[in-house]
């Protein structure tokens, strides 16, 4: 099978090994720009499209709501094509449904048409998010992999900014159709742009093919050595891999399960900690709290701009603090913005300056919770899972992202009718002080490690962070945190 290698062509370059892998890594984080764009565009699109079609309130929510849907199918679809045809060959096939999704929404007769259109669309946001961490992850040097990584979440961040600017400023000036369709470039760049790219020296070593997995990590390591020696780490560990090999039931073996609560767990409250409630309501927050609608609009392009600006930060630092401590920092926070948000709601603080007060725990929020969990989010779905379960792990981690996502959206509205906004901005308050402890307690720390030294771990029982004395820089990370 020859789906994970691009053209021998392909594989000669003049560039360094670094800006190779940094190029490698932008290109597939294109993928992370379509998903921030397509799921965000919505927002401002709805406005144009409710009205063309004379959507009532339940059909918006559906035609909002099917590409999340569609996320968690693709999550856990994407994980036999990985699986057989190769991360990099997987990538390019979600580029091209990203591609016939925004073209069949943009030409949607119907509101029916367009639901299924975004549906279709939701495969591919499922399908990137469980296979481009892992692609950047499986090629980049264990001590620039999270920063590697995280171009995916930045990525995110600058799809959301686009589709924010594109949804306040062009809100006039472009139709509906023209908002959804002009995604269509982004998503053939990434299609072409993969073609040239190589495969996963991890999949192919899988697959038996030797030769050309240390020709694909020889593009993106410095020296011979660094290649020789890492080929063979990972022939060690394949050595055993096909006696652990198994289906959806390995994923519940003893030995596995202190990863797959770790990853699922820091999925879960990637989402629970509130994120997208901030990102798809604060305009209706902030007209709550007294805004107009379109100063309500322009403090969400503000929100937006902040979660790029942090999980760019985020991007840059990860591997020099470590993901469990940068956690550790963020997460309370959070929390401390998110309760006082509540409190401002809720006893209707501040006065005439009441709004100001909204909008300053709105961003501090946005400032701790995008530069802390977002960030380590999508990158310990590709760091955590062995070797033999990794496709299907990383569909399940992608799947709990997107399913967390939607139970969070579905509720959020019903939950602010309940408890008021100020009682819901509690309760995530709330979640993101037990998703703090939970990374305590269940999340050890992966910086600087490689994913065969990760895997050993977990074998050896050092995985969880109270085992892992005499694990070096890693150790030294957790301690700190």
């Amino acid at each position: 099978m020859q789906a994970d290698t691009p053209n021998d062509s392909a594989n000669v370059s003049s560039l360094s090994p670094s800006v190779q892998m940094a190029f490698i890594a932008a290109i597939a984080a294109i993928a992370g720009g379509l998903y921030g764009y397509d799921t965000g565009i919505i927002s401002g699109a709805l406005l144009q499209i409710t009205g063309e079609f004379q959507l009532g309130h339940t059909a918006q929510e559906l035609v909002a709501a099917a590409i999340l849907a569609g996320a968690v199918v693709g999550s856990l679809t994407s994980t036999h094509l990985s699986a057989r045809f190769g991360r990099r060959h997987t990538i390019m096939i979600v580029a091209a449904i990203y591609t016939v999704g925004v073209v069949a929404a943009s030409l949607s007769p119907d509101a029916l048409w367009l639901a299924v259109s975004r549906l279709v669309l939701g495969f591919a946001v499922g399908g990137s998010t469980q296979i481009v961490p892992t692609y950047i992850a499986e090629l980049a040097p264990p001590d620039k992999r999270g920063r590697l990584v995280t171009y995916f979440n930045v990525s995110i961040g600058v799809g959301i900014l686009c589709a924010a600017i594109v949804g306040f400023v062009l809100q006039n000036a472009w139709s509906w159709r023209l908002m959804i369709g002009v995604a269509v470039v982004p998503s053939l760049l990434l299609l072409f742009g993969m073609m040239r790219l190589p495969g996963s020296p991890r999949w192919l070593v899988e697959q038996g093919r030797l030769v050309e997995a240390r020709q694909a990590l020889a593009r993106v390591r410095e020296t011979k050595q660094e290649v020789r020696e890492e080929i063979a780490d990972i022939r060690e560990l394949h050595e055993q891999l096909e006696e652990e090999r198994g289906g959806w039931r390995a994923l519940a073996e003893p030995w596995v399960r202190p990863a797959l609560v770790a990853g699922l767990g820091v999925a879960a409250f990637t989402q629970l900690s509130g994120i997208e409630m901030m990102i798809y309501y604060t305009p209706t927050f902030l007209t709550d709290a007294g805004f107009g609608h379109s100063a309500a609009l322009l403090a969400a392009l503000g929100v937006a701009s902040v979660y790029l600006v942090m999980t760019y930060i985020g991007k840059r630092v990860v591997d020099h603090v470590g993901r469990r401590r940068l956690t550790l920092w963020m997460m309370p926070p959070a929390a401390l913005a998110l309760f006082a948000l509540g409190a401002v709601f809720h006893y209707s603080l501040g006065g005439e300056h009441r709004g100001a007060l909204v909008v300053a725990c709105l961003l501090l929020y946005m400032v701790f919770n995008s530069a802390g969990i977002q960030v380590i989010g999508w990158l310990m779905g590709s760091e955590l899972y062995p070797l033999a379960i990794r496709d299907k792990a990383t569909g399940a981690h992608s799947a709990m992202l997107w399913g967390s996502n939607l139970v969070l959206t579905g509720t959020a509205l019903s939950m602010t009718q309940w408890l008021g906004v100020g009682g819901a901005m509690w309760v995530y308050g709330a979640l993101n002080v037990i998703g703090a402890v939970f990374v305590y307690v269940c999340l050890p720390e992966t910086a600087g490690r490689s994913l065969e030294d990760i895997e050993r771990a977990l074998k050896e029982g050092r995985f969880l962070p109270t085992r892992q004395r005499g694990d070096g820089e890693a150790v030294r990370g957790s301690a700190a945190a």
